[in-house]
């Protein structure tokens, strides 16, 4: 394996080409996309095959579990221009149930591939990361000022990724930006089990929904359009620190289901169930750093960004 980071001649087709691992899931198609669109050959690597819609000359997928060393060497070659890392394991329950191995996909898949970065003189690195990091704050406001203090497996596993991300920073460099996104929806996520799925399901069944409690937590929703914006960003800035990416407006789960109301035109009927132990009241974020140093400007608003998630689910039927 080489170990300067000169690139050769060899290596300069790759100076442009851009790692996105996860980037056959939800978000990493629409990051895929954005790359694709402005001509930068990129790489996927998953166990996914990249839909039709992704295919092009400028793409090439390396199948495999990013847990086996020679899946990651054969994605990231030298002279690659950087890596942009949204494969993890996500669900929280999941994360709970299951530590060790959310560790090992989340935490060690993480510091192999900035060790491969590192060793093969690559210098950007985008990692998707989460709010989780602080755990809960009531309703006060999340900025990336807060201490790291996760409540669950999940969080703990993106806050040792944010760490390690600042210590190869430190020590070796590296442009390295830890993205902490807020929930994500928008076109082609009818697979997911979160709660705008559920809705839009339920829309398009013509039932109801549960609602825990009052309905009153609240939570940040960024559409997918303005996420790929942030990452895109922070790419082309090389930025090295942390930002959060969100709409900047929280809303409640009686608003939310009225913004599909009006996006859908169907009545969505709620029942309300007891709440929860341990739901988080709110998830309310402060987006003034990532507008301040990335310039970032949240476009979509929420219910026109609906009508592109039910678009899709009724393409889809």
């Amino acid at each position: 394996m080489p170990s300067s980071a000169t690139i050769s001649e060899a290596d300069t087709a790759q100076a442009d080409r851009v790692v996105v691992t996860g980037g056959t899931g939800f978000v990493g198609r629409a990051v895929v996309r954005a790359f694709l669109e402005r001509g930068t050959p990129v790489t996927t690597v998953g166990l996914q095959d990249p839909p039709a819609e992704l295919r092009s000359e400028l793409l090439t997928h390396v199948d495999g579990d990013l847990r086996d060393p020679a899946v990651r060497e054969a994605a990231v070659q030298a002279g690659t221009a950087g890596i942009i890392h949204l494969a993890a394991i996500t669900s929280v329950l999941r994360s709970v149930d299951q530590p060790a191995e959310t560790y090992a996909s989340n935490v060690a898949v993480t510091q192999e591939l900035l060790e491969l970065a590192r060793i093969r003189g690559i210098r950007r690195f985008l990692l998707a990361s989460t709010n989780a990091v602080v755990g809960d704050i009531g309703r006060g406001t999340i900025s990336e000022a807060l201490p790291l203090r996760p409540l669950t497996p999940y969080g703990a596993t993106k806050a040792a990724c944010e760490m390690l991300l600042s210590g190869y920073a430190g020590a070796y460099g590296l442009a390295t930006c830890a993205l902490r996104f807020t929930n994500i929806y928008g076109p082609g996520m009818g697979h997911k089990d979160s709660f705008i799925p559920r809705l839009m399901r339920a829309a398009a069944a013509g039932s109801g929904v549960e609602v825990y409690g009052d309905g009153s937590q609240s939570r940040d929703f960024v559409h997918v359009d303005d996420v790929v914006q942030g990452v895109l960003a922070a790419w082309d800035e090389e930025y090295t620190g942390t930002v959060v990416i969100g709409s900047g407006r929280s809303i409640s789960v009686l608003e939310l289901i009225d913004a599909v109301r009006a996006a859908t035109g169907e009545d969505v009927p709620v029942t309300h169930v007891p709440a929860k132990n341990g739901e988080m009241p709110a998830v309310i974020v402060d987006v003034s750093k990532a507008q301040r140093e990335l310039g970032y400007r949240p476009n979509v608003e929420l219910t026109e960004g609906l009508r592109t998630v039910w678009a899709d689910f009724r393409g889809a039927r």
